[in-house]
Protein backbone atom coordinates (compact mmCIF):
# COMPACT_ATOMS: atom_id res chain seq x y z
CA UNK A 1 0.00 0.00 0.00
CA UNK A 2 1.29 3.48 -0.61
CA UNK A 3 0.72 6.71 0.44
CA UNK A 4 -1.55 7.70 -2.02
CA UNK A 5 -3.63 4.53 -1.65
CA UNK A 6 -3.38 5.36 2.43
CA UNK A 7 -4.95 8.67 1.24
CA UNK A 8 -7.53 7.53 -1.01
CA UNK A 9 -9.17 5.03 1.35
CA UNK A 10 -9.44 7.73 3.98
CA UNK A 11 -10.44 9.83 2.04
CA UNK A 12 -13.33 7.66 1.44
CA UNK A 13 -14.05 6.50 4.25
CA UNK A 14 -13.98 9.88 6.04
CA UNK A 15 -15.22 11.73 3.48
CA UNK A 16 -12.75 14.56 3.58
CA UNK A 17 -11.41 15.97 0.36
CA UNK A 18 -7.92 14.35 -0.73
CA UNK A 19 -6.10 17.57 -0.56
CA UNK A 20 -7.06 17.71 3.13
CA UNK A 21 -6.13 14.01 4.02
CA UNK A 22 -2.74 14.21 2.21
CA UNK A 23 -1.65 17.48 3.87
CA UNK A 24 -2.73 15.53 7.48
CA UNK A 25 -0.72 12.86 6.60
CA UNK A 26 2.38 14.92 5.08
CA UNK A 27 2.52 16.70 8.70
CA UNK A 28 2.23 13.69 10.39
CA UNK A 29 4.90 11.97 9.18
CA UNK A 30 6.54 15.01 9.19
CA UNK A 31 6.29 15.31 13.04
CA UNK A 32 7.48 11.91 13.63
CA UNK A 33 10.15 12.26 12.01
CA UNK A 34 11.06 15.62 13.06
CA UNK A 35 10.62 14.08 16.96
CA UNK A 36 12.63 11.53 16.23
CA UNK A 37 15.65 13.63 14.97
CA UNK A 38 15.62 15.15 18.50
CA UNK A 39 15.70 11.84 19.90
CA UNK A 40 12.30 11.37 21.49
CA UNK A 41 10.16 8.29 20.63
CA UNK A 42 6.61 8.74 19.86
CA UNK A 43 4.12 6.22 21.63
CA UNK A 44 0.63 5.72 19.81
CA UNK A 45 -1.30 3.58 21.95
CA UNK A 46 -3.10 0.60 20.41
CA UNK A 47 -0.69 1.41 17.49
CA UNK A 48 3.02 0.90 18.19
CA UNK A 49 5.74 3.10 19.03
CA UNK A 50 8.71 5.05 16.91
CA UNK A 51 11.61 4.76 18.76
CA UNK A 52 15.27 5.93 18.35
CA UNK A 53 17.66 2.52 18.41
CA UNK A 54 21.11 2.71 19.42
CA UNK A 55 23.64 0.35 17.38
CA UNK A 56 26.85 -0.24 18.99
CA UNK A 57 30.66 0.11 17.41
CA UNK A 58 31.49 -2.80 15.64
CA UNK A 59 34.15 -3.85 13.65
CA UNK A 60 33.41 -4.99 9.93
CA UNK A 61 35.48 -6.73 6.75
CA UNK A 62 35.38 -4.77 3.50
CA UNK A 63 35.99 -7.75 1.30
CA UNK A 64 37.11 -6.05 -1.69
CA UNK A 65 39.92 -4.77 -0.31
CA UNK A 66 40.21 -7.27 2.80
CA UNK A 67 40.41 -4.86 5.50
CA UNK A 68 38.85 -4.40 8.40
CA UNK A 69 36.85 -1.32 8.94
CA UNK A 70 35.32 0.24 12.44
CA UNK A 71 31.88 1.33 12.18
CA UNK A 72 31.12 3.85 14.67
CA UNK A 73 28.43 3.61 17.29
CA UNK A 74 24.89 4.99 15.65
CA UNK A 75 21.05 5.78 15.49
CA UNK A 76 18.43 4.48 13.70
CA UNK A 77 14.50 4.82 13.20
CA UNK A 78 12.63 1.71 14.23
CA UNK A 79 8.75 0.62 14.65
CA UNK A 80 7.62 -1.40 17.54
CA UNK A 81 4.15 -2.78 17.07
CA UNK A 82 1.82 -2.86 19.89
CA UNK A 83 0.73 -6.35 21.05
CA UNK A 84 -2.62 -5.95 20.14
CA UNK A 85 -1.70 -4.86 16.66
CA UNK A 86 0.84 -7.76 16.43
CA UNK A 87 -2.38 -10.42 17.17
CA UNK A 88 -4.25 -9.09 14.38
CA UNK A 89 -2.04 -9.64 11.91
CA UNK A 90 -0.98 -12.93 13.27
CA UNK A 91 -4.62 -13.95 13.32
CA UNK A 92 -5.51 -12.50 10.01
CA UNK A 93 -2.85 -13.08 7.28
CA UNK A 94 -2.86 -15.75 5.89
Amino acid sequence: MTKADIVNEISKDTGIEKVTVQKAIEAFMETIKGSLVKGKNVYLRGFGSFIVKERAEKTARNISKNTTIIIPKHFIPAFKPSKSFVTKVKNNVK
